[in-house]
């Protein structure tokens, strides 16, 4: 299935929309996790937990969007938008989501 940020996929016209589609993530911060974190802000560099973290909630979202579009016919997504939000008691979760527009190509 094509995902794309854009509104038009080239060489492919869109014959049909199909509606919006979303896909959330939401993952929880553990304390191992925020220690290492805090130890990299003290001494600077990327927080490689971190990353691989929101990297991985990132690919569900994206999954669960698609789940949902292949569930409406299509074989395309258009003009996605992903979107960060920190959550819960003391900012412990991170929030991914997506959204996009369902398409036959």
């Amino acid at each position: 299935m094509l995902i794309t940020t854009t509104s038009v996929l080239d060489g492919k016209p869109v014959s049909r929309y199909l509606g919006v589609v979303t896909g959330e993530a939401i993952i929880g911060a553990n304390v191992f996790r925020d220690l290492l974190a805090s130890v990299r802000d003290i001494v600077g560099g990327r927080s490689a937990t971190y990353e691989r973290a929101l990297a991985e909630a990132r690919e569900v979202a994206l999954a669960e969007m698609q789940q949902r579009a292949q569930e409406l016919g299509g074989n395309a997504v258009i003009g996605v938008d992903l979107d960060y939000e920190v959550l819960g008691q003391n900012n412990g979760m991170l929030m991914v989501s997506c959204s996009g527009t369902a398409v036959v190509c």
